[in-house]
């Protein structure tokens, strides 16, 4: 083949290439789907490196997924003209990662810390893999890795089909529910419009999902999942005086240097909150823990504007919900005079 057509046929190659792409995202766009982030280490990398923001003009907040759910960022930063550094990590506990902001000399600001008590109480060393996966991300990134990220970025934010929790081929895969072979254990599949995370690492349920009844019920079957799954039961004892040990130290940490520290607990409802009050009694978990640490806490339940909420699988709130949530949250923490807004 002689260089003309070498060029020809690379030029009708590129050409298909583009329509072959193009045509795949009008598609899965005709379909609903719309562009979300990969919620990886480098995604959380980028935000941990804001939190050295001055403390008038950015506040941290770590937790589990409700508060990554629960909180609009969009809301908050209007209403408050406060950048919101969103560090929370799904199906985690937030303690390595308020122990990580402990540990930085250089981090004087405001942290929220959201307690699931399911998850916050965890001694088992899969609750912290997540954030502890990401702290050491964030403390080895290469100039390589900043690099590809932005790249990723880029994509990311235009492109629907490259979605790989929604659209790859382990994800169709995973949509079949095939049988497990006996003795084969796969982790639950939640489905694919429970949740979108934007940018700012904020996570949103879709309308579809909070419509859905049978979507609804997948993921409260996954909640009782685990609850069966899990043998051990709440921690107690001297593993509970560890952990406040360790979170009064970290605490103790950032007031030292001029930061503030505030608990919240967000909503949950149904059989999650009966379940939650059953095995982590306020008396013993929350209570106890806001009188060693000594610090302010915000609970759900002793607010009439924000307790009524009902959780559409029992653990989040829906969009609509989180902007009316994140208002009433802003309006308390002026009550408490815990920052001023423009």
């Amino acid at each position: 083949m002689n260089p003309p057509s070498l060029v020809k046929a690379g030029i009708l190659t590129l050409i298909l290439v583009i329509i072959a792409i193009t045509s795949w995202e009008f598609y899965v766009r005709s379909k609903g789907f719309e562009t979300t982030f990969d919620d990886n280490p480098a995604l959380w990398a980028d935000k941990r490196a804001m939190v050295y923001e001055p403390a008038d003009k950015a506040m941290v907040f770590c937790g589990s997924s409700r508060i990554k759910f629960d909180l609009d960022i969009d809301t908050w930063q209007k209403i408050t003209g406060v950048h919101a550094v969103q560090l929370a990590c799904v199906g985690s506990s937030p303690r390595p990662v308020l122990a990580d902001l402990a540990n930085d000399k250089d981090f004087k600001g405001k942290l929220v810390v959201d307690v699931t008590e399911v998850l916050f109480f965890n001694a088992s060393p899969n609750s912290t893999e997540t954030p502890d996966e990401n702290i050491k991300y964030y403390k080895d990134r290469t100039p390589a890795q900043r690099a590809s990220f932005e790249v990723n970025r880029l994509l990311e934010s235009q492109l629907v089909f490259i979605d790989k929790d929604r659209l790859s081929l382990n994800a169709k895969l995973d949509e079949l529910l095939i049988p497990n072979r006996k003795g084969v254990f796969q982790f639950p599949t939640f489905p694919g419009d429970f949740g979108r995370v934007k940018f700012n690492r904020q996570e949103y349920m879709t309308d579809k999902f909070a419509a859905d009844t049978n979507l609804r019920n997948q993921v409260k079957g996954i909640w009782d999942f685990f609850r069966k799954m899990s043998k051990d039961p709440p921690v107690s004892g001297g593993k509970l005086d560890s952990i406040f040990a360790s979170v009064k130290t970290d605490v103790d940490k950032i007031k030292a240097r001029g930061g503030q520290v505030i608990f919240v607990r967000t909503p949950s409802s149904g059989g999650f909150l009966m379940g939650e009050k059953m095995g982590y009694p306020r008396e013993k978990y929350w209570d106890r823990l806001l009188a060693i640490t000594g610090c302010t806490g915000i609970h759900f339940a002793d607010y009439p504007a924000i307790d009524h909420f009902e959780c559409p699988e029992f653990s989040h709130l829906k969009q609509s919900d989180a902007i009316l949530f994140t208002k009433e949250f802003i309006r308390i923490l002026e009550e408490k005079k815990w920052f001023a807004h423009n």
